[in-house]
């Protein structure tokens, strides 16, 4: 399952009539499982769930349960990914 945020972040502190606007963008994925299944008995297991797949639409209760493994959304390992893009306009002169 993939995330994505946009923030967008005007700043026009370059000078008189240049303008410098960056955005950035996240993406969110959740990997693997880590639940570990034999705690109660004092074990280590895994359940081998290699990428969360969300049971439900976004907005419903089984968007945060796996459709592989069962396991709630937290258990998978999270990776974010952040990409940030400035765009910068020289100042214009008038003559």
């Amino acid at each position: 399952m993939k995330k994505r945020q946009v923030v967008m972040k005007k700043d026009c502190t370059g000078g008189r009539n240049s303008t410098t606007s960056s955005s950035m963008v996240r993406t969110v994925r959740y990997v693997e499982c880590q639940k570990n299944h034999a705690a109660n008995i004092g074990g280590y297991a895994v359940d081998g769930c290699r990428e969360f797949m969300a049971s439900g639409d976004e907005g419903t209760n089984g968007a945060l349960l796996c459709a592989a493994c069962g396991c709630h959304r937290n258990f998978h390992r999270r990776e974010v990914e952040t990409e940030v893009v400035c765009e910068y306009s020289p100042p214009t002169f008038n003559d």
